[in-house]
């Protein structure tokens, strides 16, 4: 099962896996690829996982629609909105658009990358930055 992963970082422990990963590389060392993507705060993570969009990723992995036109249609939604969330969506890697010749026009066909999404909010980092 493919996961797509979401973590809630403070800024300072961004910066401190930053440094980390920066000396690893000065030294030579290996540094591990890390799927996923690290928000700031809850909030910023929510503008991303919206139930609208929640939504468009499992109505495109349950019918397969063969173009945003058919998927604004099953979700009954403006055209143009969910092209611009397909968009995002895509931007951040959840899932990607081939693009497919039409009877009349080229068509964007969008594919779900991942089985699920996991979001990880560390408790002790909110609360830091909360009391701060």
């Amino acid at each position: 099962m493919k996961t797509f992963k979401i973590r809630i970082k403070t800024t300072e422990k961004a910066l401190e896996d930053f440094a980390r990963t920066f000396e690893a590389l000065q030294t030579g060392r290996r540094v591990g690829k890390r799927k996923g993507v690290y928000f700031a705060s809850v909030e910023a993570a929510r503008n991303l996982v919206t139930p609208e969009r929640i939504k468009l990723l499992t109505m495109i992995r349950k019918y397969k629609p063969e173009s945003i036109y058919q998927l604004a249609r099953l979700c009954n939604r403006n055209q143009k909105n969910v092209h611009e969330d397909v968009k995002l969506l895509e931007r951040y890697g959840i899932l990607e658009t081939r693009m497919r010749l039409g009877k009349s026009r080229t068509q964007r066909v969008p594919r779900v990358l991942y089985d699920e999404i996991d979001l990880k909010i560390p408790l002790a980092a909110q609360s830091k930055s909360t009391t701060a």
